[in-house]
């Protein structure tokens, strides 16, 4: 009787730290490796977990990706950079166009020779005063008008530099106050175009806000002044791009809850 082989894949680890860092890869790999039981959890883990850590007194933020599917698993092995990566890359392409972004310190890998595991961004932990989204709740909140036209006025930015940010949503954009001035900080980075965005793509761009009426009429005359076209027609394409967007997240979401029913999130 011939004896059974069995063959074991080991997986290798990539790391790859900013050059101006103060992390040890020996620091990084302890925080990973004890990634499940330390550390202070962001939300509530469905997709992806996020949590702040303590390394040398300095806090950092460690976003832990989702374990790709099968066939993603080949495509991320051979083809194609990882979340975590494109994340570390477009954050110093980012910070490079003048863009804020939380200070990317390191991404780090898991790769058998044919296929992706998990994988890991890192990034010094923004202490922020709120995000966009409480622009979307609270309309009556101090300083309004004047938060969303300088928020309108860093989305022009970001077109005008050639940055298409596809994940431009209400938790996706920090805003830190300094003084009467705000900061915005762009996070959830792997997704994103670099290209000279047409007027449509400009406009649709704001789609992922899901905004009410209140912001469209701050959003379109804003951007309307910057880019010199009439205010009715900016608000009209806006309000179109967000419409079907929210028609198409209904959809989408109603799928998910038939057919992925079964999902649990992470506690």
């Amino acid at each position: 009787m011939q004896p059974k082989i069995t063959i074991v894949y080991y997986m290798s680890v990539t790391v790859k730290i900013q050059d101006n860092s103060t992390l040890t890869k020996e620091q990084l790999m302890h925080a990973i490796e004890n990634f499940d039981q330390q550390g202070e959890m962001i939300g509530n883990g469905y997709r992806n977990v996020i949590k702040i850590l303590t390394i040398d007194g300095e806090r950092y933020n460690i976003k832990e990706f989702k374990v790709p599917n099968l066939v993603n698993k080949i495509v991320y092995r051979f083809f194609r950079k990882s979340k975590a990566e494109r994340s570390f890359l477009y954050a110093k392409r980012l910070l490079k166009a003048g863009i804020l972004t939380p200070t990317p310190e390191a991404f780090v890998e898991y790769k058998s020779p044919f296929t992706f595991g998990s994988s890991y961004y890192i990034s010094k932990q923004l202490e922020y005063d709120f995000t966009i989204r409480k622009l979307v709740d609270d309309p009556t909140c101090d300083d309004y008008d004047n938060i969303l036209r300088k928020f309108t006025q860093f989305t022009y930015r970001l077109h005008q530099n050639g940055i298409h940010f596809l994940d431009h949503s209400p938790g996706n954009t920090l805003i830190k106050k300094e003084g009467d001035d705000y900061k915005f900080y762009l996070v959830d980075l792997n997704r994103m175009d670099f290209k000279t965005l047409s007027y449509d793509e400009r406009l649709a761009n704001f789609a992922r806000l899901s905004p009410k009426d209140y912001m469209l009429e701050v959003l379109s005359d804003e951007y309307a002044k910057l880019i010199g076209k009439p205010r009715e027609e900016v608000k009209e394409r806006m309000l179109f791009f967000s419409q079907k967007f929210s028609l198409s997240f209904k959809k989408k979401e109603a799928f998910k809850r038939k057919y992925f029913f079964w999902r649990k999130k992470k506690h």
